[in-house]
C-alpha cells in the first residue's frame, strides 16, 4: 500500500511539473534511454550558429550483460536563450528520443562506466572509471565507432599525456596519476595501422597491450570506500575526498600522503559526492545518504570530531548522489538525489529571506522535477550559461532504462530582481500601448 501511494505521488508530482514546463523553462529536451546512464558530461562546442549551437555530450550505457557496456559520444543541438517556442517544450513525449540528441559514436567499454571526466587541456580526451581500480583514457576522435553486440571485444583505451588525474576506489584509497611527461603510445601505433578495437585480450578491464602507467601517489586515510574526489580548481596538488566512513578529507600532495585535515563526522551517514567551488576556493560542498547537502569552509576544517558546516541544506527526501557548483554564479549550486529531484540553490540567499515564512528550505530557488526516478548525475554547461544535462536511472515502475534531459530554466528566475521588474514593466507598457 505504501509503495502504491508513493508511486501515485510521483506521478502526481510529474504531471504537475509537466503542466508548468512552458512557464518554468526556456528550453527542454527529453531523451529516452534504452539503458541507464550512470554518468553524463558536457564536451566541447562543435559548431556555432545563429539560433542554436552544437556541442558534444558524453554518457554511459549500463547494460544487463546481453550486450556490452558502452561509452557514448553524442552531438546535441542546444537552442539559444529565448529561441524555443513554449508549445514546443510543452509537447515532448517522455517515451521518445529527442531530435536534439544524435548519437555519433559508440565505444565498447570494459565494464560499466560509473564516472566520466573530460580533460580541459585536450577537448578530445576523456577518462572513465569502473568498479575496478582501472582508469581508462580515450581519444574520442581517434576511436572508431563500434556496434555493441554480444561477444564483441572491448575497445582498446588510449593513453595520451595530460595533467594530474584523481580517482576514488573501494580499497579505501585515493590514487593520483600524472601523465604530464608521458609520451603517447599512439605514435608507435600509427605505423602499424592497427584498430584500437581489435588488439589484444582483456586483463583487469584493459587490453593486455594497452600502455599502463603507475600512480604518482596513493593517499590512505579513509576507513571505508572512497566515493568521490575533487581537485582544488586552482591547484593540481590539493584535493578533497569523501567516503562511506562519513569523512571529508583534505589532502595536499606536497605534504606527503597523510591527510592535512580530516572531518570525522562530516555527515551522519555515508558521503556520496563532493565539489570544490571554482569561483570561491574556500567553499566545499558534500552530499550524503542522510539526505542533506553541507557546505564547508576549508579554512575551518580541522582533524577529528564532528564537522562544523557553514550551512546544512535540507530539501531532499532521499540520498543525495551528486552536487556541483554552477560555473555561472559563485553562490549557486545544484544537488541531485534518489528522490528524483534536482534542486538548484543559492547560498547567498540563506538568511536573507526576511521574516515571511516560506514552504521551501532556505536557499532553494528552483526544483527540476522532470525525472520520475533517482537522478544519478548532472552537469552544468560551461559553454552555454544555465544549461544543465541530467540523467536518471529509471526503475521498473517508470518503464526501466534511463532518461536524459537537457534543460534551461527561464532567465526571469535567476536574473537580478531589478532587471526582471524593469523588463516586466516594459512588457506591460507594450501591452497597454497595443490595446489603446
Amino acid at each position: 500500500m505504501k509503495d502504491r501511494a508513493a508511486e501515485h505521488s510521483v506521478e502526481e508530482r510529474y504531471s504537475q511539473w509537466k503542466s508548468l514546463v512552458p512557464v518554468l523553462y526556456d528550453w527542454l529536451a527529453n531523451h529516452n534511454l534504452v539503458w541507464p546512464s550512470l554518468s553524463c558530461r558536457w564536451g566541447p562546442k562543435v559548431e556555432q550558429a545563429t539560433y542554436k549551437n552544437r556541442q558534444r555530450l558524453y554518457l554511459s550505457e549500463q547494460t544487463d550483460g546481453t550486450v556490452p557496456n558502452t561509452l557514448v559520444i553524442a552531438n546535441v543541438e542546444i537552442v539559444k536563450t529565448r529561441v524555443a517556442a513554449a508549445e514546443h517544450i510543452s509537447q515532448f513525449n517522455e517515451e521518445s528520443r529527442s531530435p536534439f540528441v544524435k548519437k555519433s559514436k559508440t565505444i565498447i567499454h570494459p565494464g560499466e562506466v560509473n564516472r566520466i571526466r573530460e580533460l580541459p587541456q585536450n577537448k578530445n580526451i576523456v577518462a572513465t572509471h569502473t568498479d575496478s581500480p582501472d582508469v581508462l583514457i580515450w581519444d574520442v576522435e581517434r576511436q572508431p565507432t563500434r556496434q555493441p553486440v554480444l561477444g564483441v571485444t572491448a575497445s582498446r583505451p588510449d593513453l595520451l599525456y595530460f595533467v594530474e588525474f584523481l580517482m576514488a576506489g573501494k580499497d579505501k584509497s585515493v590514487v593520483l596519476w600524472s601523465i604530464h611527461d608521458h609520451i603517447s603510445s599512439l605514435a608507435a601505433d600509427q605505423g602499424t595501422q592497427k584498430s584500437p578495437g581489435s588488439k589484444g585480450s582483456a586483463v583487469n578491464g584493459i587490453t593486455a597491450d594497452s600502455p599502463i602507467i603507475q600512480p604518482r601517489g596513493i593517499f590512505q586515510g579513509h576507513e571505508d570506500t572512497v566515493e568521490d574526489v575533487q581537485f582544488n580548481p586552482s591547484s593540481s596538488q590539493e584535493f578533497c575526498s569523501v567516503g562511506d566512513d562519513s569523512c571529508l578529507i583534505l589532502w595536499d600532495a606536497r605534504s606527503g600522503s597523510s591527510p592535512i585535515a580530516k572531518v570525522e563526522k562530516a555527515h551522519s551517514s555515508d558521503l556520496h559526492c563532493v565539489d570544490w567551488n571554482p569561483n570561491d576556493l574556500n567553499l566545499i560542498l558534500t552530499g550524503s545518504a542522510d539526505n542533506t547537502v553541507r557546505m564547508y569552509d576549508r579554512r575551518s576544517l580541522t582533524s577529528g570530531g564532528v564537522g562544523s558546516p557553514i550551512h546544512i541544506f535540507e530539501g531532499h527526501t532521499a540520498a543525495v548522489l551528486c552536487v556541483q557548483w554552477s560555473p555561472d554564479k559563485a553562490s549557486v549550486f545544484g544537488s541531485a538525489a534518489e528522490d528524483g529531484m534536482l534542486n538548484i540553490w543559492d547560498h547567498g540567499k540563506v538568511g536573507n529571506a526576511g521574516t515571511e515564512k516560506s514552504d521551501y528550505p532556505p536557499g532553494l530557488f528552483f526544483r527540476h522535477a522532470g525525472h520520475r526516478d533517482k537522478v544519478v548525475d548532472f552537469h552544468w554547461n560551461a559553454a552555454d550559461p544555465w544549461t544543465i544535462v541530467s540523467v536518471s536511472e529509471d526503475g521498473e515502475k517508470t518503464g526501466g532504462g534511463g532518461t536524459l534531459q537537457i534543460w534551461r530554466m527561464i532567465d526571469l528566475i535567476y536574473r537580478p530582481e531589478e532587471e526582471v521588474i524593469a523588463e516586466l514593466d516594459r512588457f506591460k507598457s507594450h501591452l497597454l500601448s497595443c490595446s489603446s
